[in-house]
């Protein structure tokens, strides 16, 4: 899976991993992260996700990154907000108020674009990845965020042998492997989902969880 497949599922509007609300196991667990009230919080492969726009209205300052063109112009769009416009060894910067997306490669941002950020919001990233990227998207963005740093991870859990992803399947077991020293993990929640998600019915899955974990960099 490269870069290529992102792009074209934007181009055709294959977009089910978008949700048209804010993600209510957000609303439900962030505040469990104890930040100060103007943290910067990342939020990878963001696509035009609503959570930012909820992040914010706490108080905290957004910093998304995403590969797609067309999914950084929608977010905005849809905002009615023109963004103010960058471009630094890391990509294009769209800037409107706290919030600030970076239209460019997650694997590619380094400790130093990332030594003030206090937490980090994965809804849609790790599941987005295959198996052989997972690892590297750990050594890579997670490595560059600084020690001390606050996460929320939401995961899918379905038997992957009944569907192809993404999203893919992780499953504690991996959770807790690519989670291990310098990070910390606590499963704050585990909910069977199935009956909410009629697009995962039609496509024969018979069991759908999702999970969310609390994180530490120490």
């Amino acid at each position: 899976m490269d870069s290529g497949f992102w792009l074209q599922r934007w181009q055709e509007g294959q977009i089910g991993f978008h949700r048209s609300d804010v993600m209510p196991l957000l609303e439900k667990h962030w505040p469990s992260l104890q930040l100060r009230a103007d943290a910067r919080v990342l939020v990878p492969l963001c696509g035009k996700s609503l959570d930012m726009h909820w992040l914010a209205a706490q108080g905290y300052r957004v910093l998304g990154v995403e590969l797609s063109p067309l999914a950084v112009a929608q977010f905005f769009q849809e905002a009615g907000v023109e963004p103010v416009r960058a471009v630094s060894q890391y990509g294009e910067h769209f800037t409107a108020g706290p919030i600030e997306i970076i239209l460019g490669d997650a694997f590619g941002l380094e400790p130093a674009l990332l030594a003030d950020v206090e937490a980090v919001y994965d809804r849609a990233a790790l599941i987005a990845l295959p198996p052989a990227l997972r690892r590297r998207y750990l050594d890579t963005l997670y490595a560059a965020l600084p020690s001390g740093c606050r996460g929320l991870l939401i995961t899918l859990e379905y038997p992957q042998q009944q569907k192809d992803g993404p999203p893919f399947s992780v499953g504690q077991a991996e959770v807790e492997a690519l989670f291990a020293s310098p990070w910390q993990h606590v499963l704050l929640e585990r909910r069977d989902i199935l009956d909410q998600e009629p697009r995962f019915q039609a496509e024969g899955l018979t069991a759908l969880t999702t999970a969310v974990y609390r994180l530490r960099r120490a």
